[in-house]
């Protein structure tokens, strides 16, 4: 049985792949192991799989990008690859800028092979200071975050139930996580979900 790195790595050694934002073997969503590390990376080491940063540059269907640590990394989309920005998205959604997350296979060349690319993602904590139709305005350890609602996007889950686009249950000072997608060099987020503990 052919497994999901397997086919990157061939996908990526074959060459001309087709960009794709899912595939059959199934879409990682956000909420999937991101930060996941490797089973054979020894705890504290960095996981050679694994890469963050922003994007400088697009070629073809290779990210340039500049981590935190200002290492660059080139990340290869290929067939298989998943990508999301509030959502599973195309490769054209991915602009100069982006921050992102990528998981996949390292090859012989040092470009990661990407299984898994999330683009902008934010999981932020806080407590919510003010609440309009189309924002919430987010205390998060200090810093105010300007959270849009999105239609047709937005969602917000309470305590143990299933997921809604109705977010009239938040209120003033709750407590609450957002995951979403930051607007690069902005204090602002576009909201995926809602995590609400009542």
């Amino acid at each position: 049985m052919t497994s999901r790195r397997d086919m990157l790595r061939s996908a990526l050694l074959g060459g001309g792949a087709t960009v794709v934002a899912a595939t059959a073997m199934g879409s990682l969503g956000p909420e999937a192991a991101f930060a996941r590390s490797a089973p054979d990376v020894e705890p504290g080491a960095p996981d050679p799989n694994f890469a963050e940063g922003r994007i400088r540059s697009i070629k073809d269907n290779t990210l340039l990008v500049l981590g935190s640590n200002m290492v660059f990394h080139s990340i290869k989309v290929v067939d298989g690859t998943s990508l999301w920005k509030l959502g599973p998205v195309p490769f054209d959604e991915a602009k100069p800028g982006d921050g992102l997350y990528a998981r996949g296979v390292r090859m012989p060349d040092g470009v990661l092979a990407a299984e898994s690319v999330w683009l902008n993602i934010v999981n932020i904590k806080g407590h919510i200071k003010n609440i309009t139709d189309k924002t919430l305005h987010l205390d998060h350890n200090g810093q105010e975050v300007l959270c849009h609602v999105v239609a047709g996007r937005s969602v917000a889950v309470h305590s143990e139930s299933p997921p809604t686009a109705d977010l009239s249950m938040l209120r003033v000072a709750q407590h609450v996580q957002i995951l979403g997608a930051w607007r690069p060099d902005t204090n602002e987020v576009d909201i995926a979900t809602v995590f609400s503990p009542h």
